[in-house]
């Protein structure tokens, strides 16, 4: 008995141990995370998890440390532990699930996350673009194969990112060793910290041995993400909170990121000063310049901002202050992460973001500035470039159609990697407008239909004519205005405007009424009789042809419309169909136009519903004229238009 109450007693005392040990370890972990040093808080959770510990506040944490640490094949593993012990979790759970089983290409489960969230949170701008861009993968395909990449020679095994280019040299964030021994590492990814480095453009589009750029503005915190004016003298970059010997934090102890400006005096950067709208209490960082040079874009997470991170606009005065920063709005931000803006020489903002619809983590986006300041339609530049993975810093030369980008794409060097590439294909968002044209009556499509497209301006730029199954397509370019006109014989024209959206789906429908005939008043079987003329019998027009012609004229089909009503009336009615031509020609091709003439009227009625065995037809060529008008007789052209004709005698009833 005593035996087994030291056993109990023993095993009792190795579950307490046990048990304080695990809750030490938690609180561990618990204080790295909240002191965002994610690297060490894996380590520890993970030693957790290998023991079997199953925490769902654990699983929370360990999977975002890993999504803030852009390893979102792991963060995935962690979210399958957390919605397997509850399903019910916050809304921005989801989302990151979402983006990490991007990571691993399950996208068919990544979008069944992005419908829960988004009737989770109707009003967050992530759920309404993915809910209004349900097939982004195949929109983001007819973007893509538009560039060559290759991994440039400069990358090492740690994060080398964030490119600018100044006087030939392509100047970046490196992560690697200044010298060997070097242990002061930054805690959020226990990597070391960044600084900008130099390397010379070679003629054959390699890279020289990189060296640091300026011991004044590489200090022992993180640097990166230069940007330079055009005449190379003033150089805006992104360092943490560190100046002049004095690190700065926030109320949480934390010393985040601000941008400053430093310039170029006696082959040297100095004077380095922080921009005024920094602030212990949030970040500033990645500026890009304006073409102009007189506006600096930037992404922060300051008050007022509807994400993680949006991009701001500041002005540059004249007098080298600043205006106030302003947000560049919901065409641009999201609830997500935008960051690393960059404006190209055609005037466009190329910025990467995970809060649209993309491939996985952090997708390149581009949109046009437009003269009014405002942004066009924002478009993901595609694959190769995009990824599963993150990919930003996107910079490119407008003239030579190259530039570099960073990634931690699958196949790189290290950690992240520049990347150089050669665009063979300049963006232009394609789509095809296509639909249907219906008879509203008949419940059919209409054949014959001319379709016309036209500019914003009116100018005619294509027209189609549609085959049985009633449908056009045209070709045409997003966030263009168009008009599209329908015009068809026995129909009214009808006409809309029509705004091309980057959705793969452009369809304009038009439903068409037939005119309606004037009411036919039939006469009585008393006032029809064999061997006269239906037409003028019925007091209707003759039927005329272009000179030439044996096709329905539009005004040939309304008196036809009445002869074919009549015959409808008197289903046992046959006629006789006796075409005529004028002098003009020679007597053979005029009795063959002739008889043209009255096979293509019979075709017609036939068409229509009139049985073929009612209808017989006949060309008389130039042998029966009404007038004068014989060969050597001159005659107007209204005299000769009178021969054109067409009769209708009744055989039999």
């Amino acid at each position: 008995m005593k035996i087994k109450n030291i056993i109990y007693s023993i095993l009792m005392s190795f579950f307490f141990f046990s048990g304080m040990a695990q809750k030490a370890l938690l609180q561990k972990a618990e204080k790295q995370y909240n002191n965002y040093a994610y690297a060490d808080a894996i380590s520890i959770y993970e030693k957790l998890a290998a023991k079997g510990y199953k925490d769902e506040k654990m699983f929370q944490r360990l999977g975002n440390a890993y999504y803030f640490n852009a390893e979102l094949s792991k963060a995935v593993v962690c979210y399958d532990e957390l919605f397997f012990l509850n399903p019910k979790q916050e809304p921005e759970y989801l989302y990151r699930y979402a983006q990490s089983l991007k990571a691993v290409e399950d996208y068919a489960k990544a979008d069944k996350m992005l419908e829960e969230f988004n009737k989770k949170v109707t009003t967050d701008t992530r759920g309404i673009l993915f809910e209004n861009n349900r097939n982004y993968l195949e929109q983001i395909k007819l973007n893509s194969g538009r560039f060559d990449i290759v991994n440039t020679n400069i990358n090492t095994e740690q994060s080398d990112f964030g490119t600018a280019v100044l006087n030939n040299n392509l100047i970046f964030s490196s992560a690697r060793k200044i010298r060997k021994g070097e242990e002061k590492t930054f805690r959020w990814t226990n990597k070391s910290f960044t600084n900008l480095y130099s390397a010379a453009i070679q003629p054959d589009g390699n890279l020289s041995t990189p060296v640091l750029l300026d011991t004044q503005v590489n200090s022992k915190f993180n640097e990166s993400t230069p940007a330079f004016t055009k005449d190379g003298k003033t150089m805006y970059f992104t360092r943490n909170n560190f100046l002049d010997g004095k690190r700065g934090k926030d109320d949480k102890n934390i010393t985040l990121l601000k941008l400053y400006k430093a310039s170029f005096v006696n082959g040297k950067w100095d004077n380095i000063q922080e921009l005024p709208f920094n602030s212990d209490a949030f970040s500033t960082a990645h500026p890009a310049l304006s073409l102009d040079e007189k506006k600096l874009f930037f992404s922060s997470d300051m008050p007022g901002s509807l994400g993680q991170s949006d991009l701001y606009s500041v002005t540059i005065n004249a007098d080298g202050t600043f205006g106030k920063p302003e947000n560049l709005g919901t065409n641009i931000n999201t609830e997500g992460r935008e960051t690393f803006p960059f404006i190209s020489g055609d005037n466009e903002l190329y910025f990467a973001t995970d809060g649209r619809p993309g491939l996985g983590g952090l997708d390149i986006f581009v949109s046009k500035i437009l003269d009014n300041g405002t942004f066009d339609k924002v478009q993901n530049i595609g694959e190769p470039i995009n990824t599963k993975s993150d990919d930003f810093a996107f910079i490119i030369d407008s003239n030579t159609r190259t530039g570099y980008f960073s990634s931690n794409k699958k196949g790189g060097i290290g950690n992240d990697d520049i990347y150089k590439f050669t665009e063979t294909k300049k963006l232009v968002c394609e789509r095809t407008l296509t639909g249907t044209i219906f008879d509203s009556k008949a419940n059919e499509t209409i054949e014959a239909a001319k379709v016309t497209l036209f500019d914003e301006n009116n100018q005619v730029l294509e027209e189609v004519t549609t085959g049985k199954d009633g449908v056009y397509n045209f070709k045409v370019n997003c966030n263009k205005k168009y008009l599209v006109r329908v015009e068809r014989k026995q129909y009214p024209t009808k006409e809309n405007n029509f705004t091309v959206s980057t959705n793969i789906d452009n369809k304009l429908d038009f439903t068409l009424e037939k005119e309606k005939i004037a009411a036919l008043e039939i006469p009585d079987i008393q006032a029809i009789k064999v061997g006269t003329d239906l037409g003028k019998t019925l007091n209707i027009s003759m039927i005329y042809f272009d000179l030439g012609k044996w096709n329905i004229t539009d005004k040939a089909a309304i008196e036809l419309e009445k002869i074919f009503a009549v015959m409808q009336e008197y289903p046992k009615m046959k006629i006789d169909i006796r075409s005529h031509t004028d002098s003009r020609s020679s007597v053979k091709s005029n009795l063959i136009l002739s008889d043209k003439r009255a096979k293509s009227i019979m075709a017609w009625l036939v068409k229509k519903g009139i049985a073929a065995n009612r209808l017989k037809g006949k060309g008389f060529g130039e042998s029966q004229l009404l007038n004068k008008c014989k060969d050597g007789v001159k005659c107007t052209e209204e005299e000769h238009l009178l021969n054109r004709r067409s009769e209708f005698v009744i055989v039999s009833m």
